[in-house]
């Protein structure tokens, strides 16, 4: 029995980053038939996306199409290409309160609203001296799930 006070209910997205969004959203959305349903952009955390989604209601998976405002500025969301995996969280706060004690690293910024309107935060891809545990070169986003969502997984569990 563990006592991990959340659960990782499922992908909430996954955001693939280019130089230039158009390409992907050629890819995504002309050939493969996504369905864009918002965008984003945001100066400090250098981005411009289409945000498009598979599937629909409280199952439905986001895929973020990112390009960086401006490529020479952090963070390059187009480096790595695969930018980010995010995870719905059943309780982010506790989520990240017993992360953090268990010596995992997150990214500056804490909690705070992402794209899409949900509490947000990253595990960094490398850990350090302070906090040894990382995503091991893969940065995971941790998204508060909504009732909705949380009920959703349940049934389906």
């Amino acid at each position: 029995m563990s006592d991990r006070p959340f659960k990782v209910l499922g992908i909430q997205q996954i955001a693939i980053g280019g130089l230039d969004k158009s390409k992907l959203v050629q890819m995504w959305v002309d050939t493969l038939g996504l369905t864009i349903t918002g965008n984003f952009r945001s100066e400090r955390e250098n981005v411009d996306e289409e945000i498009a989604v598979i599937g629909s209601g409280p199952l439905k998976v986001e895929v973020d199409l990112m390009q960086p405002i401006n490529p020479e500025n952090a963070p390059k969301v187009h480096e790595p290409q695969l930018n980010h995996i995010g995870l719905w969280i059943s309780d982010l706060k506790a989520a990240v309160d017993w992360l953090i004690a268990k010596g995992m690293r997150f990214t500056p910024g804490g909690i705070r609203k992402g794209a899409a309107g949900h509490d947000v935060c990253f595990i960094h891809p490398k850990g350090n001296d302070v906090a040894p545990l990382s995503g091991e070169g893969v940065l995971i986003e941790l998204i508060q799930a909504p009732p909705e969502v949380i009920e959703a997984f349940t049934r389906v569990s």
